[in-house]
């Protein structure tokens, strides 16, 4: 028996609770309005259950495994076994834990939650339908929205994600086994982190590449330094081509077909084939014309710096409105959308918000490069510090790749940074602090750090920039 459509009324509605939508619907709770939270899968979104938290909590474990069995220069020799449905159980606990977490937070801060899928009827209220035979649909009324239904990974023509030897980052991250060969389509930072993951646990990877280097658009010395790691581990790269088909090869494997703009082929034999050519938004199944929304030609919704759609009360947050797609600033959003229906003055000021790839070494970036501040107009003052320079650095084995501090010359105000190296997502922190707070070369260097730690790297790099650079030669 189905149960009728209900309708009930709600001033703040958030689709998705992802990073983005989970963190909205608690700020505005928080900020006093009736808020209601709509999701269709599971709480925490692509992010805490098929994206940053699983393939971080491998990269770890794989690092772990590669560490031990790679340490004879200090003395330490084992041969370390992966068992890596354990390994993929331990994931999945992190996982269950987080999201258990946001859905009592959610609950705690007083979020109404319903659990089904939501469309747009028109501009004011939305139809959610609940899942399972008999579980109806109801319609929910609201004074403001916010869209936050996220990404998903990119199919490429010929390659189905429901062919078992074809994986979606999805798949890699639920594996049951290790793949002898692992071929590996993008080398953006989905294809990066994951192709260092599978070399670390034993897997020939190769990486197919349309452009001429992985990671674009970071700077070429920061790639340089983790393709070279990458190709220490095994991993072979193929720049200038695009994966055309697959065939099965007469060894119970793949073939990937590739192809160069000039119509070279060439063939890869693999057990498996990632696609990782980056992620498009989810936004089928809204129907947002209803609501008087026209998605841009990428299927993204555009908003302004205050996350508001063409349509002034309902927002879009994370990933379904672009760039730039990481789950930290779609939290940053999702407060902003938050506080800004609430008739606060909140904007949004992309200038400090980091970057981070969990490749190995790690890169952690903030604010601009030397070549987009001299494009922004200033007169640019460039400090380094190499982690071969770094004591702390030494004492862990990992000594490749700088802090690099880009300043304006004339006042000494942090503009952006640039580390790639040993724990670059954490060091990052401290230069995007230092950007948000408008401060100096000479603050950050003046600042006493704890030594030894990588992060004396971020002083040094400080003093490097004004000249005064005692543990490494001064530009």
């Amino acid at each position: 028996m189905v149960v009728g459509d209900i309708a009930t009324g709600t001033e703040v509605l958030v689709i998705g609770a992802g990073p983005g939508g989970y963190v909205a619907a608690i700020r505005a709770a928080q900020k006093g309005l009736d808020t209601t939270l709509v999701e269709r899968d599971a709480y925490g979104g692509a992010c805490l259950n098929r994206g940053c938290i699983p393939s971080k909590a491998l990269i770890t474990a794989s690092g772990l495994a590669h560490e031990a069995g790679n340490a004879e220069h200090m003395g330490v020799h084992a041969d370390p076994a992966v068992d890596l449905t354990r390994m993929m159980e331990w994931k999945n606990g992190v996982v269950d834990g987080l999201t258990g977490g946001v859905e009592k937070l959610c609950k705690a801060n007083g979020v109404n939650l319903i659990e089904g899928t939501a469309s747009f009827a028109n501009e004011n209220s939305v139809r959610v339908a609940h899942g399972g035979d008999g579980q109806g649909s109801e319609t929910i009324e609201f004074e403001h929205a916010i869209v936050a239904t996220g990404s998903r990974p990119i199919q490429i023509p010929g390659f189905d994600f429901s062919e078992d030897h074809v994986w979606s980052s999805t798949d890699a991250l639920a594996a049951e086994t290790v793949p002898d060969r692992l071929a590996v389509v993008g080398g953006g930072y989905i294809g990066m982190e994951l192709a260092t993951v599978y070399a670390k646990l034993g897997a020939e990877v190769t990486v197919v590449e349309m452009l001429d280097d992985i990671l674009d658009p970071y700077e070429d010395d920061v790639k340089r330094v983790v393709r070279k790691r990458a190709e220490d581990l095994g991993i072979e790269f193929r720049f200038g081509e695009g994966a055309s088909e697959w065939s099965e090869s007469g060894d119970g494997g793949y073939l990937l077909h590739t192809e160069t703009e000039d119509g070279e082929a060439s063939t890869y034999p693999a057990d498996r084939i990632l696609v990782a050519v980056g992620r498009g938004p989810v936004t089928d199944g809204l129907d947002l014309e209803n609501a008087g929304i026209e998605t841009d030609d990428r299927g993204f919704i555009e908003t302004d710096d205050r996350t508001r759609s063409e349509v002034e009360h309902i927002h879009a947050v994370g990933d379904v409105a672009g760039d730039p797609m990481l789950a930290h600033a779609a939290s940053k959003e999702g407060i902003v959308a938050a506080e800004h229906i609430a008739g606060e003055p909140a904007a949004l000021d992309y200038q400090a918000i980091p970057a981070a790839v969990f490749t190995d070494p790690e890169i952690g970036t903030v604010g601009m490069t030397e070549a987009d501040a001299e494009d922004a107009g200033f007169e640019v003052v460039v400090g380094e510090m190499p982690f071969n320079a770094s004591g702390r650095a030494m004492t862990t084995g990992h000594t490749d790749g700088f802090v690099r501090l880009v300043a304006d010359a004339e006042h000494g105000f942090l503009l952006g940074g640039q580390i790639v190296g040993p724990e670059a997502s954490e060091l990052v922190a401290e230069v995007a602090l230092a950007i948000e707070l408008g401060a100096t070369l000479e603050d950050v260097a003046a600042t006493v750090h704890t030594h030894p730690t990588l992060a004396e790297a971020v002083m040094e790099a400080a003093e490097n920039a004004q000249g005064q650079a005692i543990h490494t030669l001064n530009r």
